[in-house]
């Protein structure tokens, strides 16, 4: 029988850690996004192939430590050349597990004056919260004629995990969208029991 050796026990361990260590490395890197917030490495990022709305696969933000005071968000900048002078519409499906402060898609429209924003939303106003299953939201802004970058993604604030799946952008037209935010709200309940 072969005697095997304590240090060669050891070098394997060794090299049986680094390839873990290698993978797990390379499961968080996703083409095109990254990993930021006020506490980025108290949040881990990758792809989810057992988890998905669509096409085989799902992002995931999810936080490692157990409290948090900030957020970590996955995240994307791209040029806003194409939306400049129209108004733009995110949609995505988000699905949420044990989050406990909120979490939200989110989308903020930049220009070339460093830190000046020309257009934010987050959805903190109607957050995502605890578990839920797949859910699409949207957001709709304006992308002034002096626009640099889009600025999007989802956060969590605090612990838990998300799911981000879906994510699209197309231009809406302006007349339309403000003809119904002008309708809304009214101006008390109106038509509960559907009679008309």
């Amino acid at each position: 029988m072969k005697k095997i050796s304590i240090l060669s026990v050891a070098a394997g361990l060794i090299t049986a850690a680094l390839v873990l260590t290698n993978t797990d490395l390379k499961a968080q890197e996703i083409k095109g996004w990254f990993l930021a917030g006020s506490h980025p490495k108290s949040y881990v990022i990758g792809l989810d192939k057992t988890v998905f709305k669509s096409d085989g696969s799902s992002a995931f933000l999810e936080s490692k430590e157990d409290n948090i005071e900030g957020f970590g968000t996955l995240m994307q900048r791209a040029s806003a050349e194409d939306y400049r002078g129209k108004r733009v519409k995110m949609t995505a499906y988000v699905k949420s597990k044990d989050v406990v402060k909120w979490s939200g898609m989110w989308l903020r429209i930049d220009s070339a004056e460093r830190g000046k924003s020309l257009g934010f939303d987050n959805m903190q106003d109607r957050p995502i919260k605890g578990t839920t299953d797949w859910t699409k939201y949207e957001i709709i802004l304006d992308v002034p004629e002096e626009s640099v970058s889009l600025n999007y993604g989802i956060l969590v604030a605090g612990t838990g995990k998300v799911w981000f799946d879906d994510v699209q952008f197309e231009v809406v037209d302006k007349l339309t969208t403000e003809e119904t935010q002008k309708e809304l709200p009214l101006q008390s309940p109106t038509n509960l029991n559907f009679a008309e």
